[in-house]
């Protein structure tokens, strides 16, 4: 009985965490455990993308550029490729970036992008979030300087 009702507890937690909390996500460098919970800004920005995706390529020295000109401790961002380890290094050889890039380490790309409300599966795809007062918002295909700004600024605006 005791082990019907831990599981009962166990399982009613699981359904009611948020899916980014289960997400396995890795630092691409070091596969150290990654959590969305470990970045404390107001904002988080977290940009899906993988290194044969060319629009994804050619945002990312925007977004580093756009984020090193961001006060610091206003907004967190991530970069999560869906991708190698190997791959991700090539890539980052060549074109570093100011954020964090994290690796999906998990079996199942679909489901980890529809959890993020990307359910058409494209990259890239950019959640801009406020967790503390619950917005969110999603943007489809390539960012730029002005739509992470104008992404953030709604995002403040709204939480404040």
């Amino acid at each position: 009985m005791k082990k019907l009702l831990l599981a009962s507890v166990l399982m009613t937690a699981a359904l009611s965490a948020p899916a980014f909390a289960a997400d396995p996500l890795a630092g691409w460098n070091d596969n150290k455990p990654q959590s969305l919970q470990s970045l404390k800004a107001p904002v988080r920005v977290v940009n899906l993308w993988a290194t044969w995706c060319g629009p994804c390529r050619k945002e990312m020295p925007a977004m580093s550029a756009w984020y090193k000109a961001q006060k610091k401790g206003s907004v967190d961002m991530v970069g999560i490729a869906l991708d190698t380890s190997d791959n991700i290094g090539r890539f980052l050889k060549q074109t570093p970036v100011s954020y964090h890039v994290w690796r999906y380490t998990g079996a199942d790309s679909r489901n980890f992008m529809k959890s993020y409300g990307n359910n058409v599966g494209v990259l890239p795809f950019t959640v801009v979030e406020a967790p503390k007062c619950g917005y969110k918002q999603t943007i489809t295909g390539e960012v730029n300087e002005k739509s992470l700004t104008a992404a953030v600024n709604a995002a403040k605006e709204k939480c404040k």
